[in-house]
């Protein structure tokens, strides 16, 4: 049988964790937490009794929908630690009844009426890596269609003089990028998910990927968008840049699918690094990490890479002595050797208090008559194993679903000056929501990019859970953290999108204005409400 996607698993069906693999993670929590953790094993396919389908596609739409067991159950929920709990207990009560695969706009069009006519909801789907409920369908329809668009992922233009490429937005980013590379060129947009999220995903998240500073998010890549509403078609001018009015094109980055579906757009592209510059620098406090990152970020140097791992998470993911915080400095180019960029970022970081060896910056290709470092590529040591642990990290978490930890993480963003005190405000909410409901648990965090106005702050959260009740527990300490995050004046999310779970805060987060004005441009675009319906407003 060929490989597909775990129905309930980060990954393929083949990457699922083995029985052996998921004894030696209870033995692991076991001897962590003190107690006896029992595996248990995942509901199969075979095993799950979703409801029967309530709708018919038309006969013009059989060729392209499905109400096979298997498609329905992968398109019900994305992957935050509630939706694998629900996808490995079997615990699907509302499950989609339609799986749709468009193959051009002719046919996003033809759904669209379809369920516009009939009044069902339809979910737009890229790779299903939703950490927020952005793909969870409402409860108060008579019918659910998912509309799944990964066959429309076709790089159809390459402009070589503008360096931009005019992709299909059903493209996963293994796919685009391995259309690019025949051509000398790549996006270098690489979010956790890269592997299972789609262009038009990223578009529609505002979604955060590889550079820490600078072109941090997914909107300085995108030039223009086309997107099929229930109105009709929207799609803005190919420009560098303008100054006509409101941006078409800032009106779709963040829309979550609620105004209309991408179907392609235009992103900027460059050439691929051939200059490297990296290294890792240590500090004895998260403080004085902070410091470091602030100088860098606001000297404008512009590293690819500038993480920033609390001693907690430096312990946890780079295999540090849990005392010491580390800044990992990253820089790359296609054209120009970043040698001078580096040092003069080492140099920011010891002013701060950094401690790294010459020998430990390795520059590739090394520069003349230099002497290269044992450390290859930069990918050995802590920042190898930071960089190792963040890729297998969603695998881990398959590894410890069933067993009762709650394993989860939040991510915001706030300005320079109010950093410390919120950091304390937000780290104390949590730490005792997990006291209060689990007994206890470890929260850390990281800098996943950095501004020169302030950072943005993803923490990680681990308690041990009731086998049973940890999706309550699970609940009770998200909602802790999210009212934190508010009340301390930072984002409800920096780059995870808001979906279904962070509505309450951000509907706290936004002006009240804003939201009527958007209610206002759903009702003309979307005037049956049948597009991801309870996303950002309520129908």
């Amino acid at each position: 049988m060929t490989d597909r996607r775990s129905f309930w698993a980060w990954g393929m069906e083949s990457q699922e964790p083995t029985a052996a693999k998921r004894e030696s993670a209870a033995k692991t929590m076991s001897e962590r937490f003190g107690v006896s953790l029992k595996t248990v094993q995942p509901r199969s396919i075979d095993q799950l009794d979703l409801r029967s389908p309530r709708i018919t596609a038309p006969d013009s739409l059989s060729e392209i929908v499905t109400t096979d067991t298997y498609e329905r159950a992968f398109h019900t929920y994305g992957h935050s630690f509630r939706d694998r709990v629900r996808k490995f207990e079997g615990d699907f009560p509302n499950p989609t009844d339609v799986v749709a695969y468009p193959r051009n706009e002719a046919d996003v069009v033809a759904l669209l009426d379809w369920c516009g006519g009939a009044g069902y909801a339809a979910t737009p789907f890229g790779g299903g890596s939703s950490v927020v409920g952005g793909v969870e369908a409402p409860e108060d329809y008579d019918g659910l269609v998912t509309i799944d668009m990964t066959r429309m992922d076709r790089v159809l233009e390459v402009d070589d003089i503008s360096r931009a490429v005019r992709v299909q937005a059903g493209a996963l980013g293994p796919v685009f990028e391995a259309q690019l590379k025949p051509h000398g060129f790549t996006m270098r947009h690489f979010p956790q998910s890269f592997e299972y999220s789609t262009v038009g995903g990223w578009i529609v998240t505002r979604s955060g990927g590889h550079y820490a500073t600078n072109e941090t998010r997914i909107d300085d890549f995108v030039e223009s968008v086309r997107m099929i509403t229930p109105s009709g078609p929207w799609e803005s001018f190919r420009l560098p840049g303008s100054g006509a009015g409101p941006s078409p094109d800032r009106l779709a980055l963040g829309s979550e699918g609620i105004l209309g579906i991408v179907t392609e757009a235009w992103m900027r592209i460059q050439g691929r690094p051939v200059f490297r510059a990296s290294t890792g620098v240590s500090f004895p406090s998260l403080e004085s990490v902070s410091e470091a990152a602030r100088g860098i970020a606001q000297a404008k140097l512009w590293p690819a890479n500038l993480r920033v791992l609390d001693p907690g998470e430096g312990a946890a993911m780079a295999g540090l002595d849990g005392n010491t915080a580390i800044l990992i400095i990253g820089f790359e180019s296609a054209d120009v050797p970043q040698d001078a960029f580096i040092k003069e970022a080492v140099s920011i970081a010891r002013d701060a208090g950094g401690q790294v060896d010459d020998d430990e910056i390795v520059i590739s290709p090394a520069p003349a008559g230099a002497k290269t470092s044992s450390d290859a590529a930069g990918r050995q040591g802590a920042v190898g194993a930071w960089r190792n642990a963040f890729i297998s990290l969603p695998f881990d978490w398959n590894d410890l679903t069933g067993l009762g930890v709650i394993a989860d993480t939040f991510e915001t963003a706030i300005t320079w000056d109010r950093w410390p005190e919120f950091d304390r405000s937000v780290r104390g909410a949590v730490q005792d929501a997990m006291n209060r409901v689990c007994g206890g648990g470890m929260i850390t965090a990281r800098f996943t990019h950095i501004y020169p106005d302030g950072p943005a702050p993803y923490y990680s959260f681990t308690a041990l859970g009731t086998p049973g009740s940890e999706l309550s527990q699970w609940l009770e300490i998200k909602t802790a953290a999210s009212e934190a995050l508010i009340a301390a004046g930072g984002t409800i999310t920096h780059h995870h999108a808001v979906g279904r779970d962070h509505r309450p805060w951000y509907d706290k987060q936004r002006p009240e204005t804003f939201a009527t004005a958007l209610r206002a441009a759903k009702k003309s675009l979307d005037p049956n409400s049948i597009l991801n319906p309870g996303v950002l407003i309520d129908p």
